[in-house]
């Protein structure tokens, strides 16, 4: 008798019922004089894209202060969730964090923390999105400097490809992203 899979042993494709009631996309409106967006696919190990995966990123505002449990909630809460398409793309918009303290309280460049999660993942993947345009400041950040592999460095950088920034995750292969462990 071949002993069958608990919801602990695998996640399957039910991100799109279960979790993806509420487009959570727009973290501000796209008229927002500040508004930058964000695009991006999930591709699996053999370089196909995951039509069904989840994305989370959650975010400092501009000032560099995150969301707190006790303010107004029509302030910028700085959590955004979506899930990819048929195509495995999905799409943010929101503005740019501003500097915040890292563990030891020097600052960290602006970033978006992103949680991945899709089919075969037994737990939801970490990583971060830096600014292409924040050179001296990712050059100096605890994290992305901790990072001696230079390529997987640069898989933490969004590409701006004129307006808007490009972040692809590589779930496996020579290509993969750097996943952080929290």
């Amino acid at each position: 008798m071949t002993p069958e899979p608990t919801p602990s042993q695998t996640i399957g494709p039910f991100f799109h019922d279960a979790l993806l009631g509420e487009d959570l996309s727009e973290l501000v409106p796209p008229d927002h004089p500040r508004a930058i967006r964000i695009e991006g696919t999930i591709f699996d190990g053999a370089g196909e894209p995951v039509p069904d995966a989840m994305v989370e990123v959650w975010q400092a505002d501009e000032s560099g202060r995150y969301a707190d449990p006790a303010d107004d909630p029509a302030t910028f809460s700085g959590f955004g969730r979506t899930g990819t398409d048929a195509d495995g793309r999905f799409s943010f918009v929101t503005v740019k964090p501003g500097f915040v303290p890292g563990p030891d309280g020097s600052p960290q460049a602006p970033h978006f923390m992103v949680s991945v999660f899709a089919r075969g993942l037994l737990k939801r993947l970490n990583t971060r999105i830096y600014f292409p345009d924040e050179g001296e400041s990712n050059a100096r950040d605890p994290l992305l400097s901790s990072i001696e592999d230079a390529r997987l460095r640069k898989s933490l950088v969004a590409r701006d490809e004129g307006g808007t920034l490009r972040f692809d995750v590589r779930l496996q292969g020579d290509d993969q992203t750097a996943f952080l462990e929290l």
